[in-house]
């Protein structure tokens, strides 16, 4: 007892104990330490409210080590190796950062987001070394003035805020790589824009802009631009002077006709889906020879004109949920064209089962619709060129040309291993062994991981789906139509880029769980199996989901709560055992049936 006296202790022996971890400070002291010693110190997801100051003044305070006579060696004295360079903030509960921030000169990289930040203090200006800055996923309103003086700043990423206007003085970060401020409420974009010579990548999507200014077209080393989700009507026609332009995102907007482009000959992707094309003639397609994707889904084309054939590079093309009734033959001669999504048009004149059999045999069947050459050195030169003897194992002109590995048709158990061997170190894109009797997926796959976006497995025997095919991290489309498939992986939530996916007449009872959990999904094809029931709430998650097919279920009722789903642009239920929607809504199109079903949702 007399110990506790000495201390001082005459009530509650612990209570000493709560004091001193009352006093313990939220950043543990070897952490200081060590970020002295490597100049790193990342206190993320620490429940910070606010940065105690020691952080902020790591390098201008002594520790009291430092004072001791105790001797150290030169690799042990922390305090003296280096100044703070990398400080990571991320994910606390931060409501402002102090003016003390200027006490950190050497900071590179500065690391805020996901706080609850209104505002950026004026000292952050004196951070002039500083190269990367992320103030993303706060509450920031306004910018301030001295932003400006960070000379150095190479990348700036304030995505969801709530920023209602720019700062003039955002324009004067010349060496600025990167610039993403999606997700706020910027109704407008000044010319100071113009300034940022060194852009490359720019993201203005998810904002209120009506327009963009002319002098956009300064930022001579763009090679990426974001604008899907706004509330553009047309683009400024100085767009077209941006030569370094590679990806063009403009979905989701309002524009009523397709930009011409005549300078950007740099251009492969172009993204206008979701918008109100109506038109779309040769001057629009002129000077796109170099573009490998055009996506035009979600518009309201009825035509398309010959001179489709221009874009000889095209390598996916998704005309999607249009107005279209024809399909010129001129598509045929798309020789790369590896994709071709033409899912809720109102076609005539082809098949339906033909469309179902995927892009390259409706190519073929164009290509038959094409007058055959009068020149007979012309026509065996076509044969020469596009032929491969009958018993080859592999089309090699298709691996190395097309990138495209294809071993369809086969009625083969199993892929050789000669299949894959032949692929080399080519970048294949596109796999299609279909028509085959395969039982698994072939393990091999998993080679082709870091390149394969279309995976064709339709029409065999396959049940479950392998890890294999989970791992290949880059497809956008999967097609497992025609085999014997009654379940899902977890992990196949993994595809992160998936866009469509087609299980149509396989085993399924119910509907794939992890489909909802893909949001990137845009359409799902399961017609013709045995599910008997939907989710409409997980439904909803998918805001890009645009078509869904389930057709030729056992489907006994459709919730009202389906007619929320305003992504939708075509849905089929046709073939249910369902009594409503009657058949003469269904006949009248998606439209018709998501607005009954929505006036039958109860109040």
């Amino acid at each position: 007892m007399s110990r506790f006296r000495r201390g001082g202790m005459t009530g509650d022996p612990r209570a000493g104990f709560r004091d001193q971890r009352d006093k313990e400070p939220a950043v543990p002291q070897g952490l200081i330490n060590s970020a002295r010693k490597s100049g790193q110190l990342n206190l993320s997801g620490r429940g910070l409210s606010e940065v105690p100051a020691s952080v902020w003044r790591i390098n201008v305070d002594t520790p009291e080590e430092a004072h001791s006579n105790v001797q150290f060696d030169a690799s042990d004295r922390w305090w003296e190796q280096t100044d703070l360079v990398k400080l990571f903030l991320s994910s606390n509960k931060l409501q402002s950062l102090p003016g003390d921030l200027k006490l950190l000169p050497a900071l590179v990289v500065l690391d805020v987001h996901d706080n609850l930040l209104t505002e950026l203090p004026s000292a952050i200006g004196e951070l002039v070394n500083l190269q990367k800055l992320n103030v993303s996923h706060n509450k920031l309103k306004l910018l301030p003035p001295e932003l400006s003086q960070l000379q150095s700043l190479k990348s700036l990423l304030i995505q969801h805020n709530q920023l209602e206007e720019i700062p003039e003085a955002l324009g004067q970060l010349a060496d600025l790589e990167e610039l993403d401020l999606s997700n706020n409420n910027l109704r407008n974009i000044s010319g100071c824009f113009g300034g940022l010579t060194h852009l490359g990548r720019l993201n203005l999507s998810n904002n209120k802009l009506k327009a963009l200014p002319t002098e956009i077209s300064s930022l001579k080393s763009l090679r990426q631009l974001d604008c899907t989700s706004n509330l553009l009507e047309d683009v400024p026609a100085s767009l077209a002077g941006m030569d370094s332009l590679e990806q063009l995102y403009l979905r989701q907007n309002k524009l009523t006709f397709l930009p011409e482009f005549p300078n950007c000959k740099r251009l492969k992707e172009l993204h206008v889906g979701n918008n109100q094309i109506n038109t779309l003639g040769p001057q629009h397609l002129l000077h796109l020879s170099c573009l490998s994707i055009l996506e035009l889904r979600d518009n309201k084309l009825k035509s398309l004109p010959d001179e489709i054939a221009l874009l000889t590079g095209l390598e996916r093309l998704d005309l999607s949920n249009n107005d279209l009734s024809s399909l010129p033959s001129s598509l045929a001669n798309l020789q790369n064209l590896k994709s071709l999504q033409l899912e809720g048009n109102p076609l005539r004149g082809i098949r339906r089962d033909l469309l179902s059999k995927g892009t390259q045999e409706l190519l073929k069947y164009l290509r038959g619709r094409i007058p055959e050459p009068k020149s007979e050195q012309g026509e065996a030169s076509v044969i020469t060129a596009m032929t491969m003897p009958s018993d080859a194992v592999v089309n090699s002109h298709a691996i190395a040309t097309l990138k495209t590995l294809d071993y369809s048709d086969k009625q083969a158990p199993s892929i050789p291993d000669t299949v894959f061997s032949a692929v080399g170190s080519s970048p294949i894109t596109i796999v299609n062994f279909c028509k085959n009797q395969l039982t698994e997926v072939p393990p091999r796959i998993v080679e082709l991981k870091d390149s394969v976006c279309d995976v064709n497995l339709g029409f065999n025997k396959i049940s479950t789906i392998s890890l294999n095919l989970c791992m290949l991290l880059k497809l956008t489309h999967l097609d497992m139509r025609n085999n014997l498939l009654a379940s899902l992986p977890d992990e196949l939530e993994a595809l992160t880029r998936l866009q469509s996916i087609i299980l149509s007449f396989n085993r399924f009872k119910t509907f794939p769980d992890v489909l909802y959990r893909i949001p990137t999904l845009e359409t799902i094809l399961i017609s013709t199996n045995q599910i008997t029931s939907i989710d409409p709430l997980q439904l909803i998650k998918l805001t890009k989901l645009s078509t869904l097919d389930l057709r030729n279920n056992d489907l006994m009722q459709i919730p009202p709560t389906l007619g929320n789903c305003e992504s939708l642009r075509s849905l089929n239920l046709e073939g249910n055992p369902f009594r409503n929607p009657r058949a003469a809504i269904l006949a009248k199109g998606t439209a018709a049936v998501l607005e009954y079903l929505q006036s039958r949702i109860p109040t």
